[in-house]
């Protein structure tokens, strides 16, 4: 209380007299949840930026080379939870070189001295080696959750290492990383009096792993409420952990396809039977149509249903479907074909989230899903607002229907996987086809675009998407003019993705304007030279430099000439 009001004595000098005391201010803060309004809040006036550097214990950080550690710690002294993203997101397809950087050990480093009683670290896309994982288990006492998302660098070593010495873990999710997975012994690393676990996901781990550890471990945390098992788990292993967890709203099954008994069946069925809680269910590896319907009675109550990596025909996911009345987010692959898709459109009319994602290629290029499916969705769900979209073909005039039925549209990303591919019927551009959805979609931020498109359908961005914010281009335009009117006509525009375009030095140089409010800029294979670089790096000298304030994002901007990237 005393630092408060030496605090206050100083800082009011300047300022009007606020009419909250700080206490009430910093309470009233606390439940102000979003990063951007928080970052908004402190605009307001000095005090409310005091405030929120008193009361902020969660911060975000999208690009880890917009702050240092230092800045971060000097602007935050209280931060409990700190979420950080590294590498540009095209890492996730070998578009960046391995030594791009983006490491947690530095941060860890300064972390340590400032935030001892840091409680929740959530990286994405960052490099972290068991050294610093063993680091951080050394190092935070009270830590608590620990969330890894696309990272490399480390291995089950470094989760055998968290296991052992984090003592409160509550969560440990581990996701989609560049991990060596060394075996499944790393399970066996927590103590056998350890119970505080709440959320725990390996699902895409490989090896086997020790199923007697974690049996126990599942009997042991009876607040465990997700657990997302990896596809070594079988069918009678996950009958077993369900009976010890019937707890569990969110649940990765692991494996799908074994052998059973006609009494081993049943007792599967019976554990799902008791899942009454679940909201969403992820995994089925291999998933066999002969044992689907032991899911169907914990599908009464699903939200989210991710059958990402599971193969499913029409027939078996069109049998599924109708189980699941609430379903409102669904993730497939293509696999279920548009018969898969009418299905979703019969049964689902609470939807607003759907993604198809591409399987491997059917030889003699069958298979898929066409805009038929897309069409048959959203005229049964019409709240549909969400979509990823990797199709074999498109019309315009199937999207023009598709956003017509489904006007409410924030998000929309049609893949058309065949790079400059006309409309299949009338041999035409797509440009009307993504004109109708900046039209009619006036909530639309996120859009990206696929086909054989001119310099019109970016006009048509330009013109009516005001309230877009990211947009990802590849194979698309004419010439210099279809950047341009983007840059122009995107107010509120602040990621722009960009690969294998005729957008060059004019294009890049047109935007120096809007640079200055737009969090990243990525271009790969246009034809933008060294020198047009050079005269934007001269211009716009503040793109480099970091945010002392934290108060908003600088430009992350990365060009890339002949598979090359820098910052």
């Amino acid at each position: 209380m005393a630092s408060k009001k030496k605090r206050n004595s100083t800082e009011g000098k300047e300022n009007l007299v606020s009419p909250f005391p700080d206490e009430v201010l910093e309470c009233v803060l606390g439940f102000v949840m979003s990063h951007r309004d928080r970052s908004s809040v402190s605009l307001v006036c000095k005090d409310w930026y005091s405030a929120d550097r008193w009361s902020r214990t969660h911060v975000f950080i999208g690009n880890c080379y917009s702050v240092s550690p230092e800045i971060l710690v000097r602007r935050f002294p209280n931060i409990r939870s700190v979420t950080l993203k590294g590498k540009p997101r095209f890492s996730d397809f070998n578009l960046v070189p391995a030594n791009w950087g983006a490491d947690i050990q530095s941060w860890l480093e300064v972390f340590a001295s400032a935030y001892p009683h840091l409680e929740e670290l959530r990286l994405k896309r960052m490099t972290v080696t068991d050294e610093s994982l063993e680091f951080l288990a050394h190092s935070f006492p009270n830590f608590k959750a620990l969330a890894l998302v696309s990272c490399d660098g480390f291995s089950t070593d470094g989760l055998a290492t968290i296991a052992t010495y984090c003592k409160n873990l509550t969560e440990l999710d581990i996701l989609e990383n560049g991990i060596e997975d060394l075996g499944g012994g790393w399970l066996s690393c927590f103590p056998e009096n350890f119970s505080s676990l709440e959320i725990l996901n390996f699902a895409n781990l490989n090896s086997e792993v020790s199923f007697d550890a974690l049996e126990r471990l599942v009997t042991r945390c009876r607040s465990l409420k997700v657990l997302k098992a990896n596809k070594s788990v079988t069918l009678e292993q996950l009958q077993r952990l369900l009976s010890r967890a019937p707890q569990l709203v969110e649940l990765g099954s692991g494996s799908f396809s074994q052998d059973l008994t006609f009494q081993q069946y049943a007792e599967l069925k019976n554990a799902f039977n008791n899942c009454r809680n679940l909201h969403t269910l992820s995994g089925l590896w291999e998933a066999s149509s002969l044992y689907l319907p032991a899911l169907y009675p914990a599908c009464v109550n699903l939200t989210f249903l991710n059958l990402s990596y599971a193969s499913l025909q029409s027939a078996e996911f069109a049998k599924l479907l109708p189980n699941c009345p609430l379903l409102r987010r669904l993730w497939v692959l293509d696999t279920v074909e548009d018969k898969g898709l009418e299905a979703v459109g019969s049964s689902c009319p609470l939807l607003e989230e759907l993604r198809v994602f591409p399987a491997e290629p059917v030889v003699g290029g069958g298979g898929g899903v066409t805009e038929s499916g897309f069409v048959a969705v959203s005229r049964g769900c019409r709240k549909l607002h969400y979509t990823l979209y990797f199709c074999r073909q498109m019309t315009n005039a199937a999207v023009a229907t598709v956003v017509q039925n489904c006007p409410d549209f924030t998000h929309f990303r049609v893949c058309i996987m065949n790079p400059c591919q006309p409309d299949h019927l009338t041999n035409e551009p797509m440009d009307e086809a993504f004109g109708s959805v900046v039209k009619t979609c006036t909530k639309l931020r996120r859009l990206a675009v696929s086909g054989l498109l001119t310099d019109l359908s970016f006009e048509y961005i330009g013109r009516y998407a005001k309230n877009l914010e990211t947009l990802s281009v590849a194979f698309a335009g004419s010439s210099d003019r279809g950047m341009q009117c983007v840059l122009e006509g995107c107010p509120k525009l602040r990621k722009l993705e960009i690969r294998d375009c005729p957008f060059g030095n004019v294009a890049l140089l047109s935007g120096l304007e809007r640079y200055e409010s737009m969090r990243s800029l990525w271009m790969s294979a246009c034809t933008v030279t060294m020198n047009g670089c050079r005269l934007l790096a001269r211009e716009m000298p503040r793109a480099k430099k970091g945010c002392p304030s934290l108060r908003s994002h600088p430009l992350r901007i990365i060009i890339s000439m002949h598979g090359r990237l820098s910052r």
